[in-house]
């Protein structure tokens, strides 16, 4: 049967390109089923802010009425102008060669009609989307901020001509129960000499005070990483409302100058995959339930972003938040530990892992490109 290509421009129609890969990953134990609330806060354009400066268009395959793949393009404003870049993300297919690249052409057309001459993915809207396929580690729970897809989406990457743009790895293992030496001494020579600290909170509504303060670090600290635009105050504040109900304020470790200014921070947060799997994509009328269980009876912590001003960072700040989330971590009963993407040559970041027992490397990503 023919393969069809559709828009979707409606509501009803997004709902299905979201829970497309419900379907595709229905008996997969690693694969996390995503909110359906939160992709479709993203994928509208009433409700994100990054529409304010981009375009973006959606699209299923179908074969006898049934989707057989979705794909997502979109083209940022600064990106586009700046490199001629558009973007392809959530995309999802059967291992069928012809449906993938139906998709991928219907992307490129897309992209090219608005002035692209190239096309990275999968990347979303922010570097706070789903980003980068999985290249290995397969055989790994994705975390709820990541994206998990089966291993033959490379191979029809590679069959679309597409070449590997960057890669990102994630650490996996055992979360210390105590910090090397070198890393408690250094927390007290660093607080003293440099008059910073591991700020303290009474209870959640406190954080919020910092939260735009974590928001401008993140910009600051990222800046110069593979396709990260700078977010704007509306994205800001939209995020801000998105990911701070869902924190637990002892997980939160922010680190503040003497003027009470953010200078680093890590949001980590106890793993909410196992809660979402079982969810099934909606906090209502049980899911929440199981995110509560798990927000509150959990041995795992993800490691959701961790950022540094870049003139505090060479000054060992990463062993302030090592040393707090460790005694944190101990205290919880946290026994494993999961962290989100890291470009694989971001020698920086990685270093400061070093010191602790991880396997970097275990799940590894990519984003390609394509350029015409």
């Amino acid at each position: 049967m023919t393969i069809e290509i559709k828009e979707v421009n409606s509501k009803k129609e997004l709902k299905r390109f979201i829970k497309f890969p419900f379907e595709l990953y229905k008996d997969n134990p690693y694969y996390v089923t995503p909110l359906i609330e939160f992709e479709m806060s993203t994928l509208l354009k009433e409700k994100n802010p990054a529409f304010d400066h981009a375009e973006a268009q959606y699209w299923v395959a179908e074969k006898d009425g049934k989707i057989v793949g979705r794909i997502a393009a979109i083209v940022l404003e600064k990106e586009l102008k700046k490199k001629s870049l558009a973007r392809f993300g959530w995309i999802d297919f059967i291992n069928d060669k012809e449906v993938s690249h139906l998709l991928l052409e219907t992307a490129k057309k897309w992209a090219k009609g608005k002035g692209a001459k190239a096309i990275h993915g999968p990347m979303g809207f922010t570097d706070l989307d789903f980003e980068g396929a999985l290249i290995q580690g397969f055989n790994q729970i994705a975390t709820q901020a990541t994206i998990y897809n089966h291993s033959y989406y490379i191979d029809h990457f590679r069959a679309w001509n597409m070449e590997i743009a960057a890669t990102w790895v994630e650490l996996r293992g055992k979360a210390p129960e105590k910090n090397p030496e070198k890393v408690s001494r250094a927390v007290r020579i660093i607080e003293e000499r440099f008059k910073v600290k591991v700020k303290e909170f009474k209870n959640t509504k406190e954080i919020l005070k910092y939260a735009p303060g974590v928001f401008e670090v993140l910009n600051e600290a990222y800046s110069d990483l593979y396709g990260y635009i700078p977010l704007t105050q509306k994205q800001i504040d939209y995020y801000v409302e998105q990911y701070f109900g869902f924190i637990r304020k002892e997980f939160v470790c922010i680190i503040v100058n003497e003027a009470d200014k953010v200078v680093g921070f890590a949001l980590t947060l106890p793993s909410l995959s196992k809660a979402f799997q079982k969810a099934k994509g909606s906090l209502y009328p049980f899911g929440f339930i199981h995110v509560l269980k798990s927000f509150y009876f959990n041995d795992t912590a993800d490691l959701f972003l961790i950022g540094v001003k870049p003139e505090y960072q060479k000054l060992g700040i990463h062993a302030l938040i090592f040393d707090y989330l460790q005694k944190v971590y101990e205290k919880k009963g946290i026994k494993y530990m999961a962290s989100g993407p890291m470009l694989e040559n971001n020698s920086n970041v990685l270093n400061t892992w070093s010191e602790f027992d991880l396997d970097i490397g275990k799940i590894k990503r990519s984003c390609f490109i394509k350029h015409f």
